[in-house]
Formats: C-alpha cells, sequence, structure tokens
C-alpha cells in the first residue's frame, strides 16, 4: 500500500529529487511550492507524513508549522522538516515548533527514503526500500559486481542511478555526455549501459551509433533511461541503431534491478552460443 506524502519545498532542485525518490520507492508524493498552497492541500487532502521546508518566502516552515497543528488537528499526520538548520543546532527549535522529526539537508538519496519510512506505520513502509537498504548493509563491502556506464549531463541523475543499483552489488562508473562516455566505455569494458537521450554535447544517439561501431563494446546491452514520454519515432531509431530497452524516469529500483539482470544474462546467453 501506497503512502501519501505531501512535500512542501520552494527549491526546485531539492524538490524534484524528493518526488523522484519517493515515487521511484512506490509512494504517492504531492508537491507544493510554498507554504501557503501547502497548507491549502493539507486543509484540503489526507496524507500519510508531510515534509517541509523551513526557509521558504512568505509562510516559512515554522509558520506552516504552527498552522497545521492548530487547524487540521482531527487530521494530522506526522511534520517532518527537511532543512539544513538541523544541522547548525537549531534542532529543539524545530521540534518546539511543533515538528514531529527532521531530515537534514543535503538529502542522502541512499538513506531518504528509510528515513521517511521510520515515520510511516510498517503497512505503508517502502518494500524497495527496505529490501535495498537490507542489501547494502548485508554485505557491508565495496560493490564488485558488474560494472554499469551510466551517462547523463545532470548529476542529481547518475547520483540516483549509483544509489539504486549499488546496493546490489553493481559498480557504477559515470560520464557526463556522448564522447566522455564512449572514452568511459572503452576504459571500463561495462557490463550495460545506461543512457540519457537528451545530453549537452551530444545526444543519446550519437553515443549509441559509437558503441555499436566498436568492435569491443558492440554486444554491451544499451538501455535509454529519460525522463521525457518517448516517442514512437525515438523508439524506432534507437531500435535501428541497436537499443535494448527504452526506460522511462522515475523507475522503481527493483524494477531498474530486474530489467538489468535479465538483459545481463540474456547477453551472457548470446556470448555462449556465439562461442560454440
Amino acid at each position: 500500500m501506497a503512502a501519501r506524502i505531501l512535500v512542501v519545498e520552494d527549491n526546485p532542485t531539492n524538490l524534484q529529487l524528493m518526488l523522484y525518490l519517493l515515487k521511484a520507492f512506490g509512494h504517492r508524493a504531492t508537491a507544493a511550492a510554498d507554504g501557503l498552497s501547502g497548507l491549502q492541500l493539507a486543509r484540503r487532502q489526507q496524507f500519510d507524513i508531510i515534509l517541509c521546508d523551513v526557509l521558504m518566502p512568505g509562510i516559512d516552515g515554522f509558520e506552516f508549522a504552527r498552522r497545521y497543528k492548530t487547524e487540521t488537528a482531527a487530521t494530522q499526520a506526522p511534520l517532518v522538516a527537511v532543512t539544513a538548520l538541523a544541522m547548525v543546532g537549531d534542532k529543539e527549535a524545530l521540534l518546539a515548533a511543533g515538528f514531529d522529526g527532521y531530515i537534514a539537508k543535503p538529502i542522502d538519496p541512499e538513506t531518504f527514503i528509510g528515513q521517511i519510512d521510520s515515520y510511516l506505520p510498517a503497512e505503508l513502509r517502502s518494500t524497495a526500500g527496505a529490501t535495498t537498504r537490507s542489501g547494502a548493509e548485508a554485505t557491508g563491502k565495496d560493490p564488485s559486481g558488474p560494472v554499469i556506464l551510466t551517462v547523463d549531463d545532470t548529476q542529481l541523475n547518475i547520483d540516483l542511478v549509483r544509489s539504486s543499483l549499488q546496493p546490489f552489488g553493481y559498480r557504477i562508473v559515470e560520464a557526463h555526455n556522448a564522447q566522455e562516455g564512449i572514452e568511459r566505455a572503452h576504459q571500463a569494458q561495462p557490463a550495460l549501459i545506461l543512457c540519457d537521450l537528451h545530453m549537452a554535447g551530444g545526444d543519446g544517439f550519437e553515443l549509441l551509433r559509437e558503441i555499436k561501431d566498436s568492435p569491443d563494446l558492440h554486444d554491451v546491452p544499451f538501455f535509454f533511461l529519460s525522463s521525457t514520454v518517448w516517442r514512437t519515432s525515438e523508439q524506432i531509431r534507437g531500435m535501428q541503431l541497436g537499443a535494448d530497452k527504452f526506460l522511462q524516469r522515475p523507475i522503481d529500483p527493483l524494477a531498474l534491478r530486474d530489467e538489468i539482470e535479465v538483459a545481463l544474462a540474456t547477453s551472457e546467453r548470446n556470448g555462449e552460443d556465439s562461442g560454440r
């Protein structure tokens, strides 16, 4: 069962990161870009937890907490501050203002979902998040499995791939454009490539063409991973060039792992067949 989560955050980058992580791990996330619109949503809808920035223009987090606690007493969800203030000695002030807890900025993608789950009842916690955390805790070692090359000109997207796959043992190599991607591919000889489509300095099609023209990389499975909706023309072009999959963000980490495992198993079988 998915948790209903309201995120009140005026910084677009922070908001995007939290929404991505929450949706990727199966939660239902609603966004509010300021305190007033967040209060209006909290009055009209029922949420299982509310995440709120503190330093916002207009109604800041402290005023949000005061109004929320006095106006919605009958249907209150846990109210959690997401703020850098928790790192500079203002923890007591946050709790006194009415927050039930806090998560420090900058957000750590590897621990964020676990922090959210700690405020939720067991039936609303993310099973994917629990699996990911237990896998990381069970190994206690640096990843030593197959190398995945992720190519994206947005560092946030690379970090999300890393936090999604490293707990399952995959080693992540990153590149930030098509040219760097082909260089890293030759160096690392990855088991699979995850690539954004629209990038500065050369799109994903350019990298895919280079990969398939390289004898040492031709057989490496190639996935496109993008937040845009795939047009039929793009999928046709990608398939003509040799792409194996077209995945759309946000994607559940377990679903991404499963897609990769199927592709790697298929690649291994094809390699065995060609060697006979």
